[in-house]
Formats: structure tokens, C-alpha cells, sequence
């Protein structure tokens, strides 16, 4: 069966959010600010960022996966659901960023690729807690051989809104980031019905 095309993706993402983009823009605030402080706060900067970072960045992507799956409010304290388990969690991350780093020590376009490879953890990581890191990180590498090319190319159409949200100084971000994110989660979700219908 063949993949969404992603115009529509962006379409279901963009419906998905109609009537909940208060709260998507509110946590998104919020989300960035914490970020800021994470990576500001003298002499705690580092720890913070490598610490809290990775782990607050997954409870955002679940609320996109929540409103997208399900059509849920967003809701500000899921942004910490990570915290929970937050052991699995921040592992989890931090190997697929260690990962991608590694790659990209072999120049950038490997770190690339190896990112968009990547790009479905925090999904799976929320929809099989029981699997571990690396099973994680692997499914996900599965997941996306032969559509990397697709989420970037759905990470790309976004770059004329990105170019206008520079031009309001960063206020459109506060919307732009939870549409691009729930387009992801729409790729996300659009695989693995496929993957479920081709079993």
C-alpha cells in the first residue's frame, strides 16, 4: 500500500490541531523556555541540557503523537511524562544522539542520514516501553529504510514557514514547531499502518 502523499500529511496535521492550537502554542512556549533556561543556567548549562534536555523534548513529541493518534487536548503536564520512566528515557535518547553523533564525525551528511534513521524513536520508545534502547533505535532504523528521503522531504516543505517565522522574529515558531512535529507524527503513524497492513 502505498504512503501518504505529504501535503497530506501536513493537511491531517494541520485538522488534527484545529481547535487545540492554544494549548500546542502555550506548551510550546513553554517548552522552548524551559529549553532556554536548560541551556543558560551559569556553570549548570551542560548537565541540564544533557540531562533534562533529551527528556522534555520526548514528552513534547508524545503530545503531538497524543493529539495525532487520538485527537486529545494538549495537555502542559505530559510534557514531563518522560520523567516517569526517566531512566529508559533519557538513555534512550541520549544513545540516539550519541549515535548520530558519532556518524557525524565522519562528516556531516552521515549524521544526516543517520538521523532521519533515528527519527521514529521517541515514537516507538512511547508505544513500546518494553523494548530497550538499542531495540528501539534499531526498529526505528527499520522503520524508516527507504523513507528517509520522504521526512526529509516533509521536514523541507515546511522551509517557507520557517523563513516567515524568522521574519516575526521567532513568534511563528510557537506555531510552526507543533505543526511540523505533528506532520512527523502523521509520517509516523502513516508507516506503521502500512508496515501493519503489508504483515
Amino acid at each position: 500500500m502505498a504512503l501518504t502523499i505529504n501535503r497530506d500529511l501536513r493537511r491531517s496535521a494541520c485538522t488534527a490541531l484545529t481547535g487545540k492550537w492554544t494549548p500546542a502554542v502555550l506548551i510550546t512556549l513553554v517548552y522552548m523556555v524551559l529549553a532556554c533556561v536548560c541551556s543558560y543556567i551559569p556553570y549548570l548549562n551542560f548537565p541540564a541540557s544533557l540531562l533534562v534536555l533529551p527528556v522534555l523534548g520526548f514528552g513534547y513529541q508524545v503530545i503531538c503523537l497524543n493529539v495525532m493518534r487520538s485527537g486529545s487536548y494538549p495537555e502542559i503536564n505530559a510534557l514531563f511524562n518522560g520523567f516517569r520512566n526517566y531512566g529508559k528515557t533519557l538513555g534512550t535518547m541520549l544513545l540516539m544522539a550519541i549515535y548520530v553523533w558519532l556518524w557525524s564525525l565522519l562528516f556531516l551528511i552521515p549524521g544526516i542520514i543517520k538521523s532521519y534513521s533515528y527519527a521514529m524513536t521517541p515514537f516507538i520508545l512511547n508505544d513500546e516501553p518494553e523494548l530497550g534502547a538499542d531495540e528501539v533505535i534499531c526498529k526505528s532504523m527499520a522503520m524508516m529504510r527507504g523513507h528517509k528521503m520522504k521526512l526529509f522531504l516533509l521536514d523541507l516543505s515546511f522551509i517557507g514557514w520557517g523563513l516567515l517565522s524568522v521574519l516575526t522574529l521567532g513568534i511563528g515558531l510557537l506555531w510552526l514547531v507543533p505543526w511540523m512535529e505533528s506532520a512527523r507524527v502523521a509520517f509516523y503513524l502513516d508507516l506503521k499502518r502500512n508496515a501493519q497492513q503489508e504483515a
